[in-house]
């Protein structure tokens, strides 16, 4: 009978046992953003099930999960491998994402309601606080979810399934556009006018910033992808 790894301080903590499924998926997911899991791992089911404190079913149908989304393939005769992105395929969903964005920003400045648009503060000002507190896992969470609320004010279901998806994918990819202090000071400095144009309801502001947020994040991580 095989022995369990030797603990690792640097693993992640054990899981308890209630809302196991989304548990499992939310961990290996930032594993996986923050690069814990990198691309082109192949998941070791025994090891990971031990790291987290859970059996292979419910690990399995996580990693199928994430696989839905994206960010795993199951490759015959490997199993489960970390998906990798060569630079024409990030490029090809930033630019999705930049135009599903700019549409969505200009919208949001028509018809959002006020309160709509204080929700988008209030993430926004968690988002610095944490990147003040440089908890940059936090801060990446919170960013996404800024990006994800603006379209939300689209009030367009459509729009918001579709950059749902492509986001998902770049999960990673976005993670590492804020890989050292002046790439995430940059980042920071652009959400500051992004939200500025958002609550003045510069809908032609909003989105050539959304623009030039989506084009500055593909130089930050262009140089680190393959072709």
């Amino acid at each position: 009978m095989l022995s369990p790894p030797p603990a690792n301080p640097d693993a992640p903590a054990r899981i308890e046992r209630h809302s196991l499924h989304d548990a499992i998926v939310s961990r290996l997911r930032d594993m996986i953003i923050e690069g814990h899991l990198p691309p082109g791992t192949r998941i070791n089911e025994g090891q990971i099930g031990a790291q987290l404190g859970v059996s292979r079913t419910p690990l399995r149908e996580a990693i199928k999960y994430l696989a839905s989304e994206g960010l795993v393939d199951l490759v015959p005769s490997r199993g489960a491998v970390v998906k990798t992105f060569g630079a024409k395929e990030v490029l090809d969903m930033i630019e999705v994402i930049r135009t599903l964005e700019q549409f969505a920003g200009a919208r949001a400045c028509q018809i959002a309601t006020n309160q709509d648009i204080g929700a988008i503060r209030d993430l926004h000002d968690q988002m610095i606080a944490c990147y003040e507190a440089g908890d940059r896992l936090q801060y990446y969470k919170l960013n996404q979810a800024i990006h994800s609320g603006i379209v939300a004010l689209a009030d367009n279901a459509a729009l918001s399934d579709v950059h749902s998806m492509v986001q998902t994918r770049l999960k990673r990819i976005r993670f590492i556009g804020h890989e050292g202090p002046e790439k995430w000071a940059n980042a920071v400095a652009e959400h500051q006018e992004m939200i500025a144009a958002l609550e003045s309801r510069d809908a032609d502001r909003l989105s050539a910033i959304l623009g030039q947020h989506l084009t500055l994040a593909w130089e930050r991580v262009k140089d680190g992808l393959s072709p």
